[in-house]
């Protein structure tokens, strides 16, 4: 008999694949309901793009895969990361959705795999017979209308009540740990199939290959140094830096668009970025110092690191001191620079074998292979 898993995720399953999509695609015999993060009743008046989401918890599901059906969930309340009271009443309405959901599904007792603290008050909601918490960040490190307080609380409250917590990085592990013994810490992986072809696909630049080409893959938010983009923008001006993916809302990048040489992007489908990142001489892994850059497990390193391509980073997320044998890792921003330059006249094939090496032992089939032990030792899987 096939598992029924509840995915309460932090990330729209489309279009932008993260961790959550790609441990659900993986988790082997096991039928799926995959619950969007819900927009927040406010939310359109800072971003017009989810107005359209106050009403997609009346469309049916989406089948994403044979055995993963997607859901969009009501809307909620504003403010629920700085009032626990207006939490309890979200994840109420939620459960009432969610167990709607499973009626129509045959799901009775399924496993909860949680990705936000709000879920503390969702579980003790829905009968189950086991709770899996992935903490995939420091929930309180980010801005806006959070009380950390409230939101570490949280935490805690799921992480007591889990019955297994995977965490992504060493600090959410010392953290998590105190509150629940059964803690495993699993970083982000990577599409190793895919990504390491980059490494054998023809070059697509064009004519001018002697062009230097440094590339950033992934959200542009608050948290990326983007002091480091312009020193090598400046310190390269015939080269180009190529930067992919969305810039998330609030954050102003109109000082990057000031520089010729840089040149956005914006989302591009996953299976396109390995010919993109072909096309790069140095992949750039730049985060700005602090409690969310720290503990942060970036996705897109691991990606460089399938490729084989040069990766020039910052010294936090501190997961890129593993690779230091292989990863130019730059002190600040003048040495950010130097590192680029250093990058750009590697001449070792060895490093490159060994990136690849890392790449594809943080596959993310074995990451989920990992997950799955876990579970069936600690008998929570059976």
């Amino acid at each position: 008999m096939m598992r029924q898993i509840i995915c309460i995720s932090t990330s729209n399953y489309y279009p932008v694949p993260t961790r959550k999509q790609n441990v659900m695609n993986r988790l082997q015999d096991a039928e799926i309901l995959y619950i969007d993060p819900p927009v927040s009743l406010l939310a359109p008046l800072k971003d017009k793009s989810t107005l359209n989401r106050l009403t997609a918890y009346k469309e049916p599901g989406k089948k994403a895969r044979d055995n993963i059906t997607v859901y969009a969930p009501p809307p909620v309340i504003p403010f629920f990361n700085k009032y626990r009271w207006i939490n309890r009443i979200n994840q109420k309405r939620l459960a009432r959705y969610i167990k709607r959901r499973m009626i129509e599904h045959g799901f009775k007792e399924p496993y909860l795999w949680c990705y936000s603290p709000t879920s503390c008050d969702l579980v003790e909601n829905i009968p189950n017979r086991g709770v899996i918490y992935d903490c995939v960040d420091r929930h309180s490190a980010y801005k806006g209308m959070i009380d950390p307080e409230v939101v570490d609380r949280m935490e805690a409250d799921l992480a007591s009540h889990a019955d297994q917590v995977f965490c992504t990085a060493a600090g959410l592990y010392d953290t998590l740990r105190k509150y629940n013994s059964n803690t495993e810490m699993i970083p982000n992986g990577a599409d190793y199939e895919l990504f390491s072809r980059a490494a054998t696909m023809p070059k697509t630049r064009g004519a001018d290959i002697t062009k230097p080409v440094f590339g950033f893959v992934g959200m542009l938010q608050e948290c990326i140094d983007y002091d480091c983009m312009k020193a090598v923008a400046e310190a390269f001006p015939g080269g180009e830096l190529v930067l992919v993916g969305r810039s998330l809302p609030g954050v102003d990048l109109s000082s990057l668009r000031e520089y010729p040489n840089i040149r956005f992007m914006g989302l591009v489908p996953q299976n396109e970025l390995p010919d993109i990142i072909r096309g790069f001489d140095v992949c750039l892994n730049l985060f700005q110092e602090g409690r969310l850059s720290k503990d942060v497990s970036p996705l897109k390193f691991y990606e460089y690191l399938a490729t084989g391509k040069p990766i020039v980073s910052t010294r936090e997320p501190l997961q890129v001191l593993d690779y230091a044998d292989v990863v130019y890792i730059a002190e600040n921003r003048d040495d950010f620079v130097v590192k680029c330059r250093e990058a750009l006249q590697e001449q070792d094939p060895a490093k490159a074998e060994k990136r690849m090496e890392y790449g594809k032992a943080c596959s993310w089939d074995n990451r989920v292979r990992q997950m799955e032990q876990t579970l069936m030792l600690r008998g929570i899987f059976e």
